[in-house]
């Protein structure tokens, strides 16, 4: 019996660390499309600043999924560390942006894109 709740929690909290991956990378994703609108439209500002809230918040909602999954869900801590290098990143890139350094700024968004979708494909590959 306690083998089926564990198989059911690791399921559980599986499924929410891919949840929380794939909220990220679409947050990253919208930020990109509002980094084109900032440099073409009025309202761009406002959407590129409320997508980089929306985009931190899912990253600490990514390490918070990643804690869930290792600890009470037995799985591995390896996410937890790839969580919160990524919230490092995070962290960097709304620096860089409120001090409007795009010549890092920029590339520094696109790397972490490609590593939120490496990370996604990551958690697809590995379903139950």
């Amino acid at each position: 019996m306690a083998t089926i709740e564990t198989t059911t929690t690791t399921r559980r909290a599986t499924a929410y660390l891919r949840a929380a991956t794939a909220l990220q990378t679409l947050a990253v994703f919208f930020q990109a499309v509002t980094a084109g609108l900032l440099l073409s439209t009025s309202y761009g500002e406002v959407l590129h600043g409320v997508g980089a809230r929306v985009m931190y918040g899912a990253t600490m909602l990514y390490v918070l999924a990643a804690v869930l999954a290792w600890r009470p869900g037995g799985g591995s801590p390896r996410p937890v560390l790839y969580a919160s290098g990524f919230l490092v990143l995070a962290s960097v890139q709304v620096v860089l942006g409120i001090a409007h350094v795009p010549s890092v700024h920029v590339p520094l968004g696109v790397t972490m894109f490609g590593l939120s979708v490496l990370d996604l494909a990551h958690h697809r590959r590995d379903r139950p």
